[in-house]
């Protein structure tokens, strides 16, 4: 049986990416860990099939994607679509932000996870 969730195969990718995460993932990442936003686990690149999350609550099947200006390309926006549709394909909703809107809105990009985190303990009848 082929393990789709952090799969052994991707484990140093994984460990490479959190190694050397970018600016607006570090301070994100500060705002989610331990718990912080809403008593919510979150792990950091989370491993769904060949593809990494940057942010991923289980509990919640919540991603939470942070792209940087290669996402914008329209090679990058095809490959995104394809891969958000396979992640989906697991009853996983995923956010997208920008490097950009992580660093100049922080509180808004917050606002925003606790919104959808609070619509998703209802859709999975966890509230």
């Amino acid at each position: 049986m082929t393990r789709v969730f952090n799969s052994r195969s991707g484990r140093q990718r994984r460990r490479s990416l959190r190694k050397r995460m970018p600016e607006a993932e570090v301070i994100l990442w500060s705002k989610l860990r331990r718990k912080q936003l809403g008593g919510h686990k979150f792990r950091r690149q989370f491993g769904v099939g060949k593809y990494s999350l940057d942010f991923y609550c289980p509990r919640l099947r919540l991603a939470v994607e942070v792209d940087g200006d290669s996402h914008f390309r329209e090679q990058a926006k095809e490959k995104d679509s394809r891969r958000q549709s396979f992640i989906e394909g697991f009853g996983i909703e995923v956010l997208r932000f920008t490097n950009h809107e992580v660093r100049a809105n922080l509180d808004g990009v917050l606002l925003r996870i606790e919104e959808v985190a609070r619509k998703r303990e209802q859709i999975l009848g966890l509230s």
